[in-house]
């Protein structure tokens, strides 16, 4: 078994999680490949753990059974741009808050090994979107793909942005408001769930037009297709607006023509039996709990 390991920070109070993950890992007598920045942080309790390491550049290929991201969704939206398109299945080990991505509480660590030689897991192919800009514009190269969701928004203004949209080369409709989400079903109940969006089960081949604040309140987020080809071009009092690609952010003239349609590729995402998305959602929306007492 050849895992990858992979963390944005790393807190004292999580050190004994990540030794016990190690700890399992080498029972089965796993090849562990630790990411360097990540590597650097954890340094004084490796000594006892062999591992190789990987960087966004090199180290990593097709041949990793299994990718453990240590932290929040953002960290998990992090390593996505790790895996990209090589097909390596990914789990989120939750040291974050809410984890709708790392749905692993972190005390359950052992498990993600343990059910994972089991057999208890099914993998969950998850789509993405990427944007283009023009061939004058490189602010995202070749990691212009997003996990969650591309956002156009407006920027060093209080005023509101209007965002010129069409579907297919079809006009729908021009948005008066801070911006527009462009949400995958993995997405859904990220930002665009917190701006009044629906939450889509991963499965579904959808996408979802969320407005930000709209002005004009008859603007209602619209699930489409995930094969429809998306259009955009904003206008407003400043010169520039910003594009996000899950964490990546770009300032982009007004004017410019922006073009969003699902990837090629998707990311493989573990799920695992004990931890299905539909006790994520139980779980981290409360739902079927009366609270009223």
């Amino acid at each position: 078994m050849k895992v990858a390991i992979y963390g944005q920070t790393f807190q004292e109070q999580d050190k004994a999680f990540v030794l016990e993950l190690l700890e399992e890992l080498q029972g089965i007598k796993a090849s562990v490949f630790i990411e360097e920045d990540f590597c650097k942080k954890i340094d004084g309790c490796l000594s006892r753990y062999p591992h190789g390491k990987f960087s966004q550049a090199s180290g990593l290929d097709g041949s990793f059974d299994m990718f453990v991201s240590f932290g929040g969704d953002g960290t998990m939206l992090r390593a996505v741009t790790y895996i990209r398109d090589l097909g390596i299945p990914i789990v989120g080990v939750n040291t974050g808050r809410l984890g709708f991505l790392s749905t692993f509480k972190k005390e359950d660590v052992r498990k993600v090994v343990t059910e994972f030689v089991a057999g208890q897991y099914s993998i969950v192919e998850r789509s993405l979107v990427e944007v283009a800009v023009g061939p004058d514009l490189e602010e995202f190269e070749d990691l212009n793909f997003a996990l969650n969701e591309i956002t156009v928004s407006r920027k060093d203004t209080t005023s509101m942005i209007t965002v010129e949209t069409y579907l297919n080369e079809e006009y729908l409709t021009s948005y008066w408001a801070d911006g527009l989400i462009v949400s995958t079903p993995t997405g859904s109940t990220g930002y665009s769930l917190s701006c009044g969006g629906p939450v889509i089960a991963p499965s579904a081949k959808s996408l979802v037009l969320t407005p930000i604040a709209p002005h004009n309140l008859n603007a209602r987020p619209l699930v489409i297709s995930d094969d429809t080809q998306i259009r955009l071009k904003v206008s407003g009092r400043e010169e520039n607006h910003l594009v996000s690609l899950d964490s990546r952010i770009a300032s982009i003239p007004n004017g410019k023509e922006i073009r969003i349609k699902k990837s090629d590729f998707s990311v493989k995402m573990i799920e695992y039996k004990s931890e299905s998305f539909l006790k994520t959602l139980r779980n981290k929306l409360l739902w079927g709990q009366d609270k009223r007492n």
